[in-house]
């Protein structure tokens, strides 16, 4: 991961995955997206010095990756926005809450994307820091 300069140096960071949260949402520019809606797919990658945490074997001294994860449904699911870039923003916001977190990763798949031709995958990956 590539972070711009004035970075936290992500070296002394650790780093804890939650990937492959989806959920229905409404999000996107057309009114069908609005409508109907779709799946949406989203990997969350915390950056956070764990090492208290493991000192003590206490979850209070960490992120509760369940917590993350349901917050992430509930943006999902939550009022929509056009881009799926506000929504990868939203989610960082919703991550960089958690005083540990020193930087996040988010990548928002959109598999269902209305592209008009054949595609794997829609996604934008965002990279946020304190």
């Amino acid at each position: 991961m590539t972070l711009s300069a004035g970075a936290p140096d992500l070296s002394v960071f650790d780093r804890i995955a939650v990937t492959g949260i989806a959920a229905r949402g409404f999000h996107g520019v057309l009114d069908h997206e609005r409508r109907d809606g779709q799946t949406f797919i989203v990997d969350v990658a915390l950056f956070l010095d764990s090492r208290p945490a493991a000192a003590a074997d206490d979850l209070a001294l960490t992120v509760n990756y369940a917590e993350v994860a349901a917050a992430v449904v509930a943006l999902i699911e939550g009022d929509p926005v056009d881009l799926i870039e506000a929504l990868a923003q939203d989610i960082a916001d919703a991550c960089l809450a958690y005083a540990i977190v020193g930087a996040v990763e988010v990548t928002v798949h959109k598999p269902e994307a209305p592209v008009g031709v054949t595609f794997g995958d829609v996604t934008v990956t965002i990279v946020r820091h304190r």
